[in-house]
């Protein structure tokens, strides 16, 4: 599957149109994973948006020490990265693939330059954004 049908299957890119589309797949360019490496480590300085293409990642605080904790499990048209790249914090996580794959990566201009062209792009990160900190707030109640 090419970057632009990949994309037309991913739920932050519902409803964009193919002219669309057909831009932000030139953006991306595709990475290769293997299972148990470390695609982000937590801590370390953004410059990348990533959307998973195959296979599945863990969202991973604390990666390798005594409390590692996996917040969630992201599979194809699911993204992350981009916490880090809206605010300039740090990254919040690490991302370790679960199993075999390939992620399509955003560099952080063109990451930002498409929110700035693109307002379903922003609602829609807005909006899963809102999704996850309500998770994340409901597991810590738990």
């Amino acid at each position: 599957m090419g970057n632009e049908q990949m994309l037309a299957n991913a739920p932050l890119f519902a409803g964009f149109g193919s002219a669309e589309l057909k831009r932000l797949a030139r953006d991306l360019y595709p990475r290769q994973y293997q299972t148990g490496d470390v695609i982000l480590k937590e801590g370390e300085e953004a410059a990348g948006f990533y959307v998973v293409s195959s296979g599945q990642v863990d969202v991973v605080k604390n990666l390798g020490g005594s409390k590692e904790t996996v917040l969630c499990t992201l599979g194809p048209g699911d993204f992350f990265g981009e916490t880090a790249l809206l605010d300039g914090y740090p990254r919040t996580a690490s991302i370790r693939g679960l199993e075999d794959g390939e992620v399509l990566v955003m560099t952080r201009w063109d990451f930002l330059a498409g929110l700035k062209s693109s307002p379903d792009m922003a609602i829609q990160i807005l909006r899963t954004l809102a999704r996850r900190l309500r998770q994340t707030d409901a597991r810590l109640s738990e």
